[in-house]
Protein backbone atom coordinates (compact mmCIF):
# COMPACT_ATOMS: atom_id res chain seq x y z
CA UNK A 1 0.00 0.00 0.00
CA UNK A 2 1.49 3.36 -1.05
CA UNK A 3 1.98 6.31 1.89
CA UNK A 4 0.48 9.50 1.76
CA UNK A 5 2.82 11.74 1.38
CA UNK A 6 1.57 14.29 4.00
CA UNK A 7 1.08 12.75 7.61
CA UNK A 8 -0.41 14.77 10.18
CA UNK A 9 0.82 13.54 13.60
CA UNK A 10 -1.43 12.72 16.44
CA UNK A 11 -2.24 15.78 18.49
CA UNK A 12 0.56 16.00 21.75
CA UNK A 13 1.40 19.31 23.81
CA UNK A 14 1.71 21.98 21.19
CA UNK A 15 -0.27 20.67 18.06
CA UNK A 16 0.21 17.90 15.85
CA UNK A 17 3.38 17.58 14.04
CA UNK A 18 3.21 17.80 10.26
CA UNK A 19 5.31 15.85 7.91
CA UNK A 20 5.68 15.75 4.51
CA UNK A 21 7.71 12.60 2.80
CA UNK A 22 9.14 11.85 5.95
CA UNK A 23 10.60 15.67 6.57
CA UNK A 24 9.08 17.35 9.50
CA UNK A 25 7.61 20.99 8.54
CA UNK A 26 6.37 21.67 11.64
CA UNK A 27 3.36 21.86 14.23
CA UNK A 28 -0.18 22.91 13.34
CA UNK A 29 -3.08 23.38 16.10
CA UNK A 30 -5.75 23.80 13.29
CA UNK A 31 -6.30 22.87 10.25
CA UNK A 32 -5.72 26.61 8.63
CA UNK A 33 -2.16 26.12 10.18
CA UNK A 34 -1.75 22.49 7.96
CA UNK A 35 -2.31 24.24 5.33
CA UNK A 36 0.62 27.62 5.62
CA UNK A 37 2.49 25.01 6.75
CA UNK A 38 2.15 22.60 3.30
CA UNK A 39 2.02 26.01 1.09
CA UNK A 40 5.11 27.48 2.84
CA UNK A 41 6.84 23.66 1.37
CA UNK A 42 5.90 24.25 -1.68
CA UNK A 43 3.03 21.89 -1.50
CA UNK A 44 -0.45 22.81 -3.12
CA UNK A 45 -3.34 22.63 -1.16
CA UNK A 46 -5.43 22.91 -3.88
CA UNK A 47 -4.55 19.67 -5.30
CA UNK A 48 -6.50 17.87 -2.24
CA UNK A 49 -9.53 17.75 -0.08
CA UNK A 50 -8.42 16.87 3.49
CA UNK A 51 -10.10 13.40 3.46
CA UNK A 52 -8.34 12.68 0.48
CA UNK A 53 -6.17 9.33 2.20
CA UNK A 54 -3.73 9.44 -0.76
CA UNK A 55 -2.30 12.51 -0.14
CA UNK A 56 -3.09 13.11 3.57
CA UNK A 57 -3.09 10.64 6.13
CA UNK A 58 -4.30 12.07 9.64
CA UNK A 59 -3.04 9.89 12.52
CA UNK A 60 -5.51 9.59 15.70
CA UNK A 61 -7.91 12.03 14.85
CA UNK A 62 -9.09 13.82 11.45
CA UNK A 63 -9.34 17.16 10.98
CA UNK A 64 -11.54 18.03 13.82
CA UNK A 65 -9.33 16.36 16.13
CA UNK A 66 -6.28 18.84 17.94
CA UNK A 67 -6.28 17.95 21.29
CA UNK A 68 -4.99 15.09 23.40
CA UNK A 69 -7.09 12.53 24.41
Amino acid sequence: MKRAPVIVHPPSTGGRRVTLHGHDLGRALRPGDVAAILRRAGFSTARFVWEDTGVIEWRDGGPDTWQMP
